[in-house]
């Protein structure tokens, strides 16, 4: 072959292999803005999914994130919605002040670009505490962390960005500053507004499932979509914390209510509370031996109201208590713990409580038989119910708050003002 045509054919290659390596033009006009500022669960999984689906029309995802971390199982799923789309997303760790720690961090990982605000920060630590004590050299946590490692390690490096400040991150807990996460390569830039963050990606190439995108941003629509009412009360009770805290105060309640019967007042509240914690229980990895542990504490909490065992059923139910704390989170799906702070207050709160029941109970104890003890003769009270019983009616009034029988030859209404005239002895049950 001629020369000549050797070096035709050779800038015919040449120009072909320019051709396909130049990146396609990409137009953002709609950028759709999602605001997260919680814990990464499933309530906030719902919202980024139903955003997206809602709005199929936007070019670029942006997230602005602000996150004390959240569940791995969660955190997986988004990574895995990010990747499943062909338009680029962009996570900003943002206001000033804000963090992207743990499920966060591992969630920046997958964005095509990542941004911080000054002032911000990214790391492992988080107010839902690793069980550190336990899990350290577990192979569970030893394969979760090695597991979560090659996943962050993939991600960075498919967007260009360095992995090991991530890495170090799950390993070791570290926490670095937005300059710090910049200088090692973990982030793109540092920027304070949205014009900064428009002007760095414009002109910019993405590689997006494995397509070569250049980005073109000229004045795009920004489609701002918040959390609806459910999402919101779900991300508020999916809060591991929350959920805990809301558990124990109604079966504190329901417990009140089995030592004080009659009001209603605190079993109803204790019932919505259990509901509530119900509704965040769902959505969180529980271990339901763990839940059993913490049901059982209560039941044996009531059960020495009505048991003379001289406290080992109380103490009994604290280790119940304890235990069950210690191990409600802890399943395959999540190697989170309640905070010890948060169980700690709960644990004193709860012992605290027992305590001042069994001061009340020895001091009445003491105070059974004598003369002046629950005297109410000629005090006014206020009829709760009535029962006809043979020749006369057997009611109960309530008296200071309190609620005793009382019986009379007379009838009264319901909620009617009556006068205690006396008290069979040994019986506290008063004559109207």
């Amino acid at each position: 072959m001629p020369k000549k045509g050797i070096f035709v054919q050779f800038l015919i290659s040449v120009a072909m292999l320019f051709t396909f390596s130049v990146s396609a033009n990409y137009e953002v006009k709609n950028i759709l803005e999602l605001e997260v500022s919680s814990s990464i669960n499933p309530a906030t999984e719902s919202y980024i999914k139903n955003a997206i689906n809602k709005h199929k029309d936007y070019d670029l995802l942006l997230i602005n994130l602000n996150t004390p971390g959240g569940l791995v199982s969660t955190t997986k799923s988004l990574i895995t919605l990010i990747g499943e789309k062909d338009k680029p997303t962009v996570i900003w760790v943002t206001p000033e002040g804000a963090s992207a720690t743990s499920a966060g961090a591992i969630l920046s990982s997958a964005a095509h670009f990542v941004f911080m605000s000054p002032g911000t920060n990214m790391g492992a630590a988080t107010p839902i505490q690793l069980n550190k004590d336990i899990d350290k050299k577990s192979d569970a946590r030893k394969k979760a962390i090695n597991d979560l490692s090659a996943l962050v390690k993939s991600l960075s490096e498919t967007r260009g960005r360095a992995s090991k400040p991530i890495i170090k991150m799950i390993t070791e807990a570290s926490s670095i500053s937005s300059q710090e996460a910049l200088d090692q390569k973990a982030i793109n830039e540092i920027i304070s507004t949205k014009d900064d963050l428009l002007s760095f990606i414009n002109g910019k190439e993405v590689t997006v499932q494995g397509k070569s995108l250049k980005l073109s941003v000229n004045s795009p629509n920004f489609i701002q979509v918040s959390m609806d009412v459910g999402q919101s009360l779900l991300n508020t009770f999916a809060n591991p914390n929350t959920a805990y805290i809301l558990f124990l105060i109604g079966a504190a309640l329901l417990y009140l209510e089995f030592q004080a019967p009659g009001g209603f007042i605190a079993g109803s509240l204790g019932a919505v509370s259990l509901i509530l914690s119900g509704i965040g229980f769902q959505v969180l990895p529980i271990n339901m031996g763990a839940l059993l542990l913490l049901v059982a504490s209560f039941i044996l909490f009531i059960i020495e109201a009505y048991i003379t065992s001289y406290g080992i059923l109380t103490i009994g139910g604290l280790a119940s208590l304890i235990a069950g704390s210690l191990f409600l989170y802890r399943t395959d799906d999540s190697l989170f713990q309640i905070g010890a702070d948060v169980m700690v207050s709960a644990v004193l709160a709860i012992v605290c409580f027992l305590a001042f029941l069994v001061w009340v109970i020895a001091r009445d104890h003491k105070n059974i038989g004598k003369e002046k003890f629950n005297e109410h003769i000629g005090m006014n009270a206020t009829v709760v119910s009535r029962k006809e019983v043979g020749d006369h009616y057997s009611y109960q009034i309530k008296i200071n708050g309190e609620f005793w029988q009382a019986t009379s030859k007379k009838e009264y209404q319901e909620n009617e003002l009556v006068k205690v005239i006396s008290k069979k002895e040994h019986e506290l049950v008063y004559e109207i």
